[in-house]
C-alpha cells in the first residue's frame, strides 16, 4: 500500500475540518469540524503504523486512545452547547458575547470590597 493515498486523504479532510473551524458561525458545525480533523491525524496514525510495520502497533493504539478522548469532548462539549442553546435561544458563536465583562456592569468581586453605608450611620 502506498503512504500518499491516505496521506492526501487525511490532509484533505484536515483542511476542511479547518475551514468549519475558521468559518463556521454554529457551534455544533464547529464540533463536528473539530471531529473531522481529530479523524484525519487518526488516518494519519493507521496509515503510518501499517506503513512502518510497527510490531508494537503504537499508531492504532494512540488511535483508540484519542477516539475515547474526542468522545469525551464531544459528549462535554454538545452538553454545553445545548445547555447555552436552552438559555439563549442561539448556538450562535458571534453572538455569545455574554461572558465578556461591560464597562457598566458593576463587578461581582468588588461588592464586598465596598463599604457599607447602612452599617455605618447606625454606628
Amino acid at each position: 500500500m502506498h503512504l500518499v493515498y491516505p496521506a492526501v486523504l487525511a490532509a484533505l479532510l484536515f483542511c476542511t475540518g479547518l475551514y468549519g473551524v475558521l468559518a463556521r458561525r454554529n457551534a455544533i458545525l464547529v464540533l463536528m469540524s473539530v471531529e473531522l480533523m481529530l479523524n484525519a491525524v487518526n488516518l494519519n496514525l493507521v496509515a503510518f503504523d501499517a506503513w512502518l510495520r510497527d510490531t508494537l502497533h503504537a499508531g492504532q493504539a494512540l488511535t483508540l486512545f484519542t477516539i475515547a478522548v474526542a468522545a469525551a469532548e464531544i459528549g462535554i462539549g454538545l452538553a454545553i452547547v445545548l445547555l447555552v442553546h436552552r438559555h439563549r435561544g442561539t448556538s450562535d458563536i458571534d453572538r455569545l458575547r455574554d461572558l465578556a465583562d461591560t464597562p457598566d456592569a458593576p463587578d461581582a468581586g468588588t461588592a464586598d470590597l465596598q463599604p457599607d453605608t447602612k452599617a455605618e450611620a447606625t454606628a
